[in-house]
């Protein structure tokens, strides 16, 4: 199998491929540097898009950009590349957080190549899903998606699943006085709203906030607020919605790239399996809440993510960065 050639063009739109991936607020936390001569691609964090109120330590920023990594190794799996993947490659440069060489072509496509449809049909859908039970083979299917890359992805119980319902409820509770903070309601402000982010560039825009929670249980996060957003509707949403939990054993910024990692392969495979998906994490932000997610009887030590699942209309297309600001190819 010959491989596409890495020029310019190419290495751009790989990496534009990447910058796909899902981040809290759709902040796009990512940088991308690729070495020409070493055939080198560099996947930096952006300190200038941290968030140290919603995410002091870090964490969803890595999830962020652990996501945008393993669209990368697809598109060049797709480009028919053979490639090596190093994490958290030098203590000395806290802002490189992986590494992927471009080897040599591969002898036939694998299973990350057969991916690479997804990246762009992959949306969040924050609109009710049907009552359909996703079938346990699609769900075997997602829970190897997630150990491929070292995570484990857990569809809870019923008592699991009220648990972490009501940790949502919680965390909505919090969210009233937390945001009377002024850095966080700055931080909220600048990634939810048009007029906060420069517009079609970044950010979660109204377009894509869903309708309004009219009834139903689904933990779908309200990003308008009490904010009036123009035409926008409500709905009922699924009252007995379909949750899975994405976590690893450890709790390190190398297990939170892995954790990222894990969770778009897995939107990928539910993507091609016909799958809606959104994301919650606010629960997640607090640490007491966190720790009260997870299993006590499961090796998931540490929860990164809230996926719910289901069979309804695919989200729209949020906007993302010009190439300029993200990608430098150097010799």
């Amino acid at each position: 199998m010959s491989a596409q050639p890495l020029t310019d063009a190419s290495v751009t739109e790989l990496v534009r491929e990447a910058t796909a991936a899902p981040s809290l607020h759709n902040a796009q936390p990512w940088r991308f540097v690729y070495r020409t001569t070493e055939r080198l691609f560099e996947v930096h964090h952006d300190p200038e898009r941290a968030m140290p109120h919603l995410d002091p330590d870090g964490r969803a920023q890595h999830l962020g950009c652990g996501a945008a990594l393993f669209n990368l190794r697809v598109a060049l799996a797709h480009a028919g590349w053979e490639t090596a993947t190093t994490l958290v490659p030098s203590p000395l440069d806290a802002h490189l957080l992986a590494t992927v060489r471009a080897l040599d072509p591969a002898p036939a496509p694998g299973d990350l190549a057969a991916l690479h449809p997804a990246i762009g049909r992959r949306r969040s859908s924050r609109s009710p899903f049907s009552a359909e039970a996703v079938p346990e083979d699609v769900r075997a299917g997602l829970r190897e998606a997630a150990r491929a890359e070292g995570a484990r992805l857990l569809f809870p119980d019923a008592w699991h699943v009220e648990t972490v319902l009501e940790l949502v409820r919680d965390a909505e509770g919090r969210e009233a006085p937390y945001a009377a903070d002024p850095g966080a309601a700055d931080e909220t402000a600048r990634w939810t709203r048009v007029e906060g982010a420069r517009a079609g560039v970044e950010g979660v825009p109204p377009y894509a906030f869903g309708p309004r929670k009219y009834d139903g249980r689904a933990p779908v996060r309200d990003f308008a607020g009490q904010r009036e957003v123009p035409g926008r509707g409500a709905a009922t949403f699924e009252a007995a919605p379909q949750l899975a939990l994405l976590g690893t054993e450890s709790d390190r910024p190398v297990d939170w790239l892995r954790a990222g990692q894990a969770l778009e392969r897995v939107l990928l495979r539910a993507t091609l399996d016909g799958l809606a998906t959104s994301l919650t994490s606010h629960p997640l932000e607090w640490s007491d809440l966190r720790w009260a997610a997870r299993d006590p009887l499961s090796a998931m030590g540490q929860v990164h993510m809230v996926l719910r699942l289901g069979y309804g209309p695919t989200g729209p297309s949020t906007p993302r960065r010009p190439m300029a600001e993200v990608l430098a190819i150097v010799p």
